[in-house]
This record gives C-alpha cells, sequence and structure tokens, in this order.
C-alpha cells in the first residue's frame, strides 16, 4: 500500500497539472478567443478555453488521483474516498482572457474536507498567471512563494495608507449594492483597484502589492487557492454573510480588524438580509 501523499507532493502535482493547463491557456489566447456561453447574465461568460482547460486539468487529475473528488467552475463536483478535493478555476478572469489582458490565472487549490471554505482545511494552492510566467505556489503551514521567492504581506501604517482590491459580480443588482459599499469605503482608504481576478488579487495581498482584498459572493473556485497563498504570506482571513451571501476579506494584520469593520459598515448600510 502507498503512502499517503504529503502536502507538497500534492502541491507538486497541482504545479505540474497547472503549468500544462497555463500553456494550453495561453496558446488558445493567442489563437484568438470568442464566447461559447454565458452564465448568470450578458457579462458573465465562458469560453471554449475555460471548458478545454478544465477538462485537461480535470483528466489529469483523474489520471494520477482517481479517488480524490473535485469541484471545478465549468464541470461541476465529483465525490471522493480520500477527504481531499482539488477545487479548480481553469481560467479566473475570463472577461480579461476575452479582451486580451494578462491578468488571468490558472487555479488549482487542493483541500482537506467539501468544496466550502468554511468547512474545508488548506493543503496546497498553486496560481499560474500565464501571460506573466509568475507562479504562486502556497503549502499550509509553509512560507508562499511567488517564483520561488518567499512572500510576505504589507505593513501600511494605517486605514489612510491601505491600498484595497476588490471585485464585482455579474449581475445588475449585486453590481450596484458593491458600488454602494465601494462608496463607504473611498473616504477611508488610499485607493481602490478592481484586477478582474480573485485569485490574482489574493495573490496580490500575499505578495504585498496590495494591502488587503475583500468582494462579496465570490465562489470557492475563485479564491481557493489564492486564499492559501494570502494566508501561507501572513494575510489574516475572514469571512461573514451580508445581504444573503459571504463575504472575504484578506488583509495585511496590520490594518484587518479596522478594515473588516469599516466594510461590514458600509454592507450594513446598503444591504438587507
Amino acid at each position: 500500500m502507498s503512502a499517503a501523499p504529503t502536502p507538497t507532493d500534492l502541491a507538486d502535482l497541482a504545479e505540474s497539472i497547472a503549468t500544462e493547463a497555463a500553456a494550453l491557456a495561453a496558446r488558445r489566447r493567442a489563437d484568438g478567443v470568442e464566447v461559447a456561453d454565458r452564465k448568470s447574465s450578458i457579462a458573465d461568460v465562458v469560453t471554449a478555453a475555460d471548458q478545454e482547460v478544465e477538462d485537461l486539468i480535470r483528466a489529469r487529475i483523474a489520471a494520477a488521483r482517481p479517488d480524490d473528488a473535485f469541484f471545478g467552475e465549468e464541470t461541476g463536483a465529483s465525490t471522493g474516498s480520500t477527504g481531499l478535493t482539488w477545487v479548480v478555476d481553469p481560467i479566473d478572469g475570463t472577461v480579461n482572457y476575452l479582451y486580451g489582458s494578462p491578468a488571468y490565472a490558472v487555479s488549482i487549490g487542493v483541500v482537506r474536507g467539501e468544496a466550502d471554505p468554511a468547512r474545508w482545511e488548506p493543503v496546497a494552492g498553486i496560481v499560474i498567471a500565464p501571460a506573466t510566467g509568475d507562479v504562486f505556489r502556497a503549502v499550509a503551514g509553509e512560507p508562499a512563494t511567488l517564483n520561488g521567492t518567499r512572500l510576505r504581506v504589507s505593513e501600511p501604517g494605517s486605514l489612510a495608507e491601505t491600498l484595497v482590491a476588490t471585485g464585482f459580480g455579474y449581475t445588475v443588482d449585486r453590481r450596484k449594492e458593491q458600488v454602494a459599499v465601494l462608496a463607504g469605503l473611498l473616504g477611508d482608504v488610499r485607493d481602490i483597484r478592481r484586477g478582474g481576478s480573485a485569485a490574482l488579487d489574493c495573490c496580490a495581498v500575499g505578495a504585498g502589492t496590495v494591502d488587503a482584498y475583500y468582494e462579496r459572493g465570490i465562489n470557492p473556485w475563485d479564491m481557493a487557492a489564492g486564499s492559501i497563498v494570502a494566508v501561507c504570506a501572513g494575510a489574516v482571513s475572514r469571512t461573514w454573510e451580508a445581504g444573503g451571501t459571504r463575504s472575504f476579506l484578506f488583509a495585511a494584520p496590520a490594518i484587518a480588524e479596522q478594515l473588516e469593520a469599516l466594510v461590514r459598515r458600509a454592507e450594513a448600510e446598503v444591504l438587507t438580509d
């Protein structure tokens, strides 16, 4: 009977698969991208490349770890018997990908338990940005890295010196609510960034290129791998219920408590449960 894989073994496998998937995504981007489908709204698009890249990732995981569970954005869930779940976003930042922006990523997270951030135990995460070749890697309990170099979160001196990343949903009502919440923050923080990829926003917190990232209503596949990178780089992770769904915050410890209170207050003024 073979020994159980270590978290490092799983990270190695995830990185190998993500590297192949990133190369495929980049090739398809170079070939030209067209919308294959729409989901929640006209802005919520799926390309043929999203589907093809997830098919590749799922096949590679199944070949190497056939008894593990899988949860992907495009192909859904399958159960397993090992207690491990692979949570996958084949192309996070699909609209960026469609338009030729480099801010998109292949995201593969490995967690213990079900595919629910409130219940899972992080194991390993890999986020690769195909356009730049950057590889973010994290193994739970160890330092996160970018291209092999250790990451550390920033140390902003105050909330007024905090650069905050966020994102918006795809439905009109959700967007209007998120903009109204954002308006309640702008006077208290340094500035706002909107990158369009939750995975890369989480990694940016870990890298210290932003001080925090928050968003309401992101999906497990959006943040599984990136959240592991952020936390392993020293970020504080927070989640709470707001407006019938969850808000997530990943932030430098120096301002996490203040920023959480600010976001919660802004949400309370805008949202009704």
